[in-house]
């Protein structure tokens, strides 16, 4: 049996006939023991019919079956759904309502499950998005989170409309406190700042803006991207490093003032190819806690915390997005060493000059943790 898409799956279950209360559990089960690219599929599809007769109270098991799903059976999982409600509904039948409310206000559930009881709810009572929204302002889950920041934006706009810069600049700032998506902070902060509030963008999304910079180390024929050069062993604000061609290379302090958190190595360094630069951060955290390193470069890059390497891409010129990668870390309670390794080539296309990094830390939503820095004092050159 081929592959399915969900649109297939749920066309297939409209065939059949009327159905019966299957043993959902068990069933629910073996549908997500299916495996990739389609193996197991055919019994997955036995399971999924099981699953679907057991109609419309059992979705909040379904939905709760998504929390440790992988992407596969999560899709067959999401296909039962949307037959049940599909079903229920054309059969002029209720959804479980208040079962699948109970469900979206529990954050401990997988926020795609949560999402996709929102949309049903959505669905069949236009009224749940002022119901619910308001209180997903610091939702965990970025599904539902997104739309609660737009609902204030919403407000704020409407407010600006009209006049009310007090009740505009008030609905923005709420709104700004649950944003985590750039194109939502953008907005927020430009329309704060018609209102005479200036925002830390750079604050806002926790980036590392006082760095440590030494360069420049060889990576000919990109080489040195795979050579452990000294700072990865231990970092010596004081020491002097023999650099490419014999340079002397030296730490020296930088802080990045751009919204964003870039540190332009072009411009601070000096524009060079073939080269490989360090970037060295104290950071010090209130407590331990898991985190998200998510960092931006169009350069080959590595990151380090606490001397144990957490990511790594051997690719240049690809472009550079907040957010692009991401790492998952832990910091300790106290002090953190963040050290980056960032690789220039030696591509003499217009396109490939680019040098340069960001990073933030934030949970897993993209909400900054709190995080402070201390300024490293480097021997000044003579």
């Amino acid at each position: 049996m081929r592959w399915m898409t969900c649109g297939q799956m749920i066309g297939l279950f409209l065939l059949l006939a009327a159905p019966l209360r299957g043993d959902t559990p068990s069933a629910l089960t073996r549908l997500k023991a299916v495996g990739r690219e389609g193996a197991g599929n055919a019994a997955a599809a036995q399971a999924w019919k099981e699953v679907v007769r057991g109609g419309p109270s059992t979705l909040p098991a379904i939905l709760a079956a998504m929390d440790d799903a992988d992407a596969t059976s999560a899709n067959w999982l999401r296909a039962a759904v949307d037959a049940i409600a599909e079903r229920t509904l054309a059969a002029g039948k209720p959804l479980p309502a208040e079962e699948l409310e109970q469900f979206v206000r529990q954050t401990r559930h997988a926020g795609a499950a949560r999402r996709l009881a929102y949309e049903w709810l959505c669905r069949v009572d236009p009224k749940t998005p002022d119901r619910l929204l308001p209180g997903m302002l610091q939702d965990p889950g970025p599904e539902l989170r997104r739309d609660a920041v737009a609902a204030v934006i919403k407000e704020g706009q409407t407010r600006f409309d009209k006049n009310d810069k007090d009740g505009a600049r008030a609905a923005y700032q709420k709104a700004l406190t649950g944003a985590c998506d750039k194109d939502q902070v953008d907005l927020i902060t430009k329309q704060l700042d018609k209102l005479g509030v200036k925002v830390d963008v750079a604050a806002h999304f926790g980036f590392v803006r006082q760095w440590l910079l030494v360069a420049p180390f060889d990576n000919t024929k990109d080489a040195g991207f795979h050579l452990a050069y000294p700072p990865e062993k231990s970092v010596d604000p004081n020491a002097v490093y023999k650099g490419k061609n014999g340079v002397e290379a030296h730490w020296m302090t930088y802080t990045t003032t751009a919204p964003y958190g870039v540190v332009d190595l072009n411009k601070v360094l000096g524009k060079q190819k073939g080269v490989v630069a360090y970037a060295y951060a104290v950071i010090e955290s209130p407590a331990e806690r898991s985190i998200q390193i998510r960092a931006g470069s169009a350069n080959a890059l590595k990151i380090f915390l606490n001397g144990k390497e957490v990511f790594h891409v051997d690719e240049y010129h690809h472009g550079m997005d907040v957010d692009q990668y991401t790492a998952k870390a832990t910091l300790k309670s106290g002090r953190n060493e963040l050290l980056l390794k960032v690789c220039q080539n030696e591509q003499k296309e217009e396109w490939a000059q680019q040098w340069s990094f960001q990073v933030r830390l934030c949970d897993a939503v993209g909400a900054a943790v709190p995080f402070t820095q201390t300024r490293i004092q480097v021997p000044k050159q003579k």
